[in-house]
């Protein structure tokens, strides 16, 4: 046996003995060494380069290889080589700038997809990457670290919000998925909670008018939340994730190919909070109790000449309540203990289908239903909302000339409980809103030169109850060159309202709306000028630079009246108009030592005009700021996030000139930090603190936020006839129970803890 072994041995030595090396300089296009240049010969073999630009990869087993060079900012490079015995080769490398990287293919902008860069709109792209930075239960919560956008509480109580754009009012910004808006003003906050993050592509972020192509809501903005190809997803993914309030949320997604054409990618989520706290002793909630369940699943057919077709389905239910700290579910609907119990179920279907066309003709559908059982202490609210969605669209190039023709059909149907709906006939029979809206749309961007594009386009839509609105728009780009780029803007943007889907406040069972007339549809024309600067360092590393300005003039503005009655919000057109106007300014920086930065402000001025007197608005701020600083450890193991933002001072809604609660909010910002540790490859460990200043509105304030917390339902308040509150010496400042005096989160400083799974 031992006459075996040593052959057996030395004929293992010399094969392991059959290694190589390769040893280089990577340069930049002025020949300045590059570090931190990631150098690979196959998935798990490689090494970055040092401050002089150098690397070294030793013991190579003998063989072809494909050496693979990249570089944030320049143009992979790969090349074929040749390992043989005991040699070293020696690679010197020049990379070339890559004028186009990160800067995605995006839709939202034209209703094509097209190079961000190329794009005549200005589109915002954030990617999962970005939301892991500060992780959260739910999308809307993540728009708190983008850039003039805000998630905005309606609500002290039932946490219901909204998402604000440059100042604007969650009404005015449009959410679509996928492209369809499958998201209505009833469910804005739905429809981003419970998307599972497992299934997120990116966010494409429009800021003003875009009705000339999407209709109505689209007035001040919109975000398109654009899900993965399930052709393309990691079989398995799972993120969980745990707070220190014991708040729980699991995200799962999971990949199944039928056969090689047809893939099917399922996400779950879902989320519980069931730990009453009340940190500020008001007896209230000081955060909504909630359970959450979401199911969505997206099938990707392959088919001929790769055109599209997809199809996907959502099921989202939802149990929230906040109130007094005693109540319980045989509490609602009572007068006895006070509480805001909110029940939501939704399902929604979309899809896109490319026709077997020689031009590029696309069907797209959605459909969605919302059922609301809800009750604001003894006051309930019952509603029905389902809206069907139908575009085709048909794309064509002619010579410099890239049309885009397409036409739309949407139905929607509401129903409640409330005046709004009701035939007025004393029978307690209802007359549900049916309104069709039917359109047509036009866009021409027209190539002038390779510096120059225009774009022209007008929609067209019939509302059965306003008859025809029409919206223009124009835009133009200049790029003088390829790391600069100049767009301008204008067009013209329509909302039709329905109050009781959109504004929560009016549900909160503390006051009654009041409609003073018959409402127009609200009108907007727009004006904005956006400026991208790229830079890329010699030594490695990218910068960016954009800055934006605009102005937008509304008419027949609609604004919630809380002032001239405490007990009453009363609606009407305003006999006057609306302005906001203001400037942006984001930076993003990459460094090659594994630093990258993003900081971003906004200053703004949204105010309204009425009988020559102008008012800011309410609930919006004058300047936001937001930022994010990560740092990547060399080893690729660790990683540190540092993110933040801050606002300005807002006029709060307050009851009369006798409340006692500041008129205007104070300095505030909410930061956070977190770790994350590459355990390998497809595993991750992350944790940190969220608001880290424990900052929260009651912070630092004598009268509490909530007005007469101790009675909700206003027994020891007198009123006149008019239904105004008056002074009495149990109720000196004539106050009322009054929960939409909010303006930001009450949830102080708190732990995170979790884990990712992927498998690839």
């Amino acid at each position: 046996m031992r006459f075996l072994i040593f052959p057996l041995l030395f004929v293992a030595t010399n094969i392991l003995a059959q290694v190589g090396s390769i040893t280089g300089i990577i340069t930049n296009e002025n020949d300045v060494p590059m570090s931190f240049v990631n150098v690979l010969i196959s998935a798990d073999r490689g090494t970055t380069t040092d401050d002089l630009g150098k690397f070294s990869l030793t013991n190579i087993p003998v063989g072809p290889y494909e050496l693979s060079v990249t570089f944030l900012g320049y143009e992979d490079f790969t090349q074929q080589v040749t390992i043989t015995e005991n040699q070293s080769q020696d690679i010197s490398i020049s990379l070339s700038p890559d004028y186009e990287t990160l800067e995605e293919i995006v839709v939202t902008g034209t209703m094509k997809a097209m190079n961000r860069l190329d794009s005549p709109v200005p589109v915002e792209v954030y990617t999962p990457a970005f939301f892991k930075k500060n992780p959260t239960t739910n999308m809307y919560e993540a728009l708190q670290n983008i850039n003039g956008v805000r998630p905005q509480l309606n609500c002290a109580v039932c946490n219901t919000g909204s998402i604000q754009i440059n100042g604007l009012e969650g009404p005015y910004t449009m959410v679509l998925i996928d492209g369809m808006p499958i998201v209505s003003s009833l469910a804005t906050v739905y429809g981003l909670s419970g998307i599972p993050n497992a299934l997120i592509e990116r966010m494409e972020i429009v800021k003003g008018p875009a009705s000339s192509l999407y209709g109505s809501e689209a007035i001040g903005g919109l975000i398109n939340l654009i899900t993965k190809n399930a052709a393309k997803a990691p079989q398995f993914t799972a993120d969980l994730m745990t707070t220190s309030w014991v708040e729980h949320n699991i995200d799962l997604g999971v990949k199944l190919s039928l056969n090689d054409k047809i893939n099917i990618l399922t996400g779950v989520n879902y989320f519980n909070y069931d730990n009453p706290i009340d940190n500020n002793d008001d007896n209230i909630t000081d955060v909504t109790l909630q359970a959450r369940v979401s199911v969505f699943q997206k099938w990707n057919i392959q088919r001929k000449d790769n055109r599209l077709f997809s199809i996907a389905g959502r099921y989202y239910y939802e149990d929230r309540w906040g109130g007094e700290l005693q109540w319980s579910p045989e509490f609602r609907g009572g007068d006895q203990i006070y509480g805001e119990s909110i029940y939501t179920e939704r399902f929604e279907l979309l899809g896109q289908y490319q026709l077997p066309t020689k031009n590029t003709m696309m069907l797209s559908f959605s459909l969605n239903t919302h059922q609301q059982n809800s009750v604001y202490g003894d006051v309930p609210y019952i509603g029905d909302q389902k809206i069907g969605f139908t575009q085709l669209t048909w794309n064509k190039n002619l010579s410099n000339h890239d049309l885009l023709i397409g036409s739309a059909l949407r139905y929607t149907y509401y129903d409640d409980n409330t005046t709004a709906t009701s035939r007025g006939t004393g029978d307690g029979m209802n007359d549900p809103n049916q309104i069709w809206l039917p359109g047509i749309f036009f866009q021409d961007e027209i190539k002038i030169n390779e510096k120059q594009n225009l774009l022209l386009g007008l929609r067209y839509d019939y509302n059965n109850v306003h008859d025809n609105i029409v919206t223009p728009r124009i835009a133009y780009k200049w790029s003088p060159s390829p790391t600069d780029i100049f767009r301008l803007n204008a067009g013209t943007g329509f909302r039709v309202v329905n109050l009781f889907t959109e504004d929560h406040a009016a549900l909160t069972g503390a006051r009654e709306v009041v409609i003073t007339e018959e409402l127009k549809p609200e009108q907007s024309y727009n004006v904005n000028m956006n400026y991208t600067k790229k830079l890329y360092m010699e030594n490695g590393g990218a910068m960016s630079f954009e800055f934006s300005t605009w102005y937008t003039h509304f008419t027949n503005v609609i604004l919630p009246d809380y002032e001239t009655n405490t007990n009453q919000i009363i609606y009407d057109n305003l006999n006057g108009s609306a302005v906001t106007k203001g400037i942006s300014l984001n930076a993003d920086m990459s460094l090659s030592n594994g630093i990258s930065l993003n900081v971003g402000a906004t200053f703004m001025d949204v105010s309204t005009e009425e009988n020559n007197i102008s008012e800011r608005q309410i609930l919006t701020e004058r300047f936001t700021g937001t930022w994010s600083v990560s740092y990547k450890v060399p080893n690729g193991k660790w990683s540190f996030d540092y993110t933040g933002n801050i606002y300005g001072p807002m006029r709060l809604p307050l009851l009369s000139d006798l409340d006692p609660r500041p008129e205007e909010s104070p300095w505030w910002s909410l930061q956070n930090i977190q770790a994350t540790y590459k355990a390998k490859e497809d595993l991750q460990f992350y944790g940190g603190v969220k608001n880290l200043l424990n900052w929260t509105p009651w912070k630092n304030q004598d009268q509490p936020i909530i007005a007469r917390s101790f009675d909700p339902f206003d027994r020891e308040v007198s009123f006149i006839d008019s239904g105004e509150a008056i002074t009495t010496p149990n109720n000196p400042y004539a106050l009322t129970f009054d929960p939409s005096y909010v303006y930001a989160p009450n949830q102080g400083i708190r732990l995170f803890f979790g884990v990712r799974y992927t498998l690839r």
